[in-house]
C-alpha cells in the first residue's frame, strides 16, 4: 500500500480531508483460532486488553472478508460500514482490468462516501431468495447481521431476505428485531413472514406477520412478534417506495428471542 496507492498525492489528500485514518491488527482482533489462542496467552501480560466489544471493533469484524489477510473498510461515525475492500482481491482486479491501482482505490473511497456501498454487492445473493440465515437456540439467543437493501420501483418489492430459525424454542417466545439503517439516503421497510409464505414482488405485503415501514436513513426501527412454537421466519428488507429506484443502503439488524417459561419452570420459581 505504501509503495502503491498511498504514494499517490491525490489519494493522500482525499484521505486526509475526509477520513480519520487508523489501522487495527488482526492479532488484536483475534481473527483466527490461532490468533485467539495467542492472545489468550498474551493477555495475561497486558495491563489493558483490546476491547473486541467496542462498536468500532464490531464494525470491523462485521465488515472483513473471511480468509482475507488485509481489509480496507470505510466506517461512518455511527459505526455503519460504508465500504469494504479485501486488498488481495483489489490488486487481482486491478491486474485483470488494467485499471491503475491509485484510480481504483480513489474510486472506492469516493463511492463509499457517496453511499454506494462498494464491496457489498458481491456478497448479496442473486441466485437464491435467501441471502442470510440466522439460527437461534438456548445457547445463542441473539445474532447480528449486516447487509444491504435496494429500492424497487414504486408499488413493487425487491427483498433482501434473512432466514431466522427459531425451531429450538419449542415452547415459543418473542422474536425481537432491532434495525438500524445506514447513513446513505434511502430509507428501509421490513416485513416478517412465515417460512411457507411466498414473498410478494408487487403491492402491499398483506401476508406479513408484522412490519416496520419507512425507517429513515440513520434511524432505528423495531419488530416484535410473539410465537407459540419454534418455527422458521423470513425477514424481508427493501427500500421504501419514495426513494430513487435502484438506490441502496446498508442495514444492521440485531435478532434475538426471549423464551417463554414453561409451567414446570413457573412452579419451580414459585417454590
Amino acid at each position: 500500500m505504501r509503495a502503491g496507492v498511498l504514494s499517490d498525492d491525490r489519494v493522500i489528500e482525499f484521505l486526509n480531508e475526509n477520513f480519520i485514518n487508523v489501522w487495527v491488527s488482526n492479532v488484536e482482533l483475534e481473527r483466527t483460532p490461532r490468533k485467539q489462542a495467542y492472545m489468550a496467552r498474551r493477555r495475561k501480560d497486558l495491563s489493558k486488553a483490546f476491547d473486541r466489544k467496542h462498536p468500532l471493533a464490531k464494525a470491523i469484524m462485521e465488515g472483513w472478508k473471511e480468509h482475507s489477510p488485509v481489509d480496507c473498510l470505510v466506517i461512518a461515525p455511527e459505526f455503519d460500514v460504508m465500504g469494504k475492500l479485501p486488498l488481495n482481491d483489489f490488486f487481482d482486479d486491478c491486474l485483470r482490468t488494467g485499471i491503475p491501482e491509485e484510480d481504483a482505490y480513489l474510486k472506492f473511497l469516493e463511492d463509499s462516501l457517496a453511499g454506494k456501498l462498494p464491496g457489498f454487492a458481491d456478497e448479496t445473493s442473486t441466485g437464491s431468495p435467501i441471502g442470510l440465515k440466522v439460527v437461534l437456540n438456548r445457547e445463542q439467543t441473539e445474532q447480528e447481521v449486516l447487509d444491504i437493501l435496494r429500492t424497487p420501483r414504486y408499488g413493487y418489492q425487491d427483498y433482501t431476505v434473512v432466514e431466522i430459525d427459531t425451531t429450538a424454542f419449542e415452547d415459543g417466545g418473542t422474536l425481537a428485531i432491532d434495525i438500524r439503517m445506514g447513513t446513505a439516503k434511502p430509507g428501509g421497510s421490513f416485513d416478517l413472514f412465515d417460512d411457507d409464505t411466498e414473498l410478494p414482488t408487487k403491492g402491499y405485503p398483506n401476508d406479513a406477520l408484522t412490519s416496520a415501514w419507512d425507517i429513515p436513513s440513520g434511524q432505528i426501527g423495531r419488530i416484535r412478534h410473539r410465537f407459540d412454537a419454534g418455527k422458521i421466519f423470513k425477514l424481508g428488507a427493501t427500500g421504501t417506495w419514495f426513494n430513487e429506484k435502484g438506490s441502496i443502503n446498508a442495514f444492521h439488524a440485531k435478532i434475538s428471542v426471549g423464551g417463554n417459561e414453561n409451567e414446570s419452570d413457573r412452579k419451580q420459581n414459585r417454590a
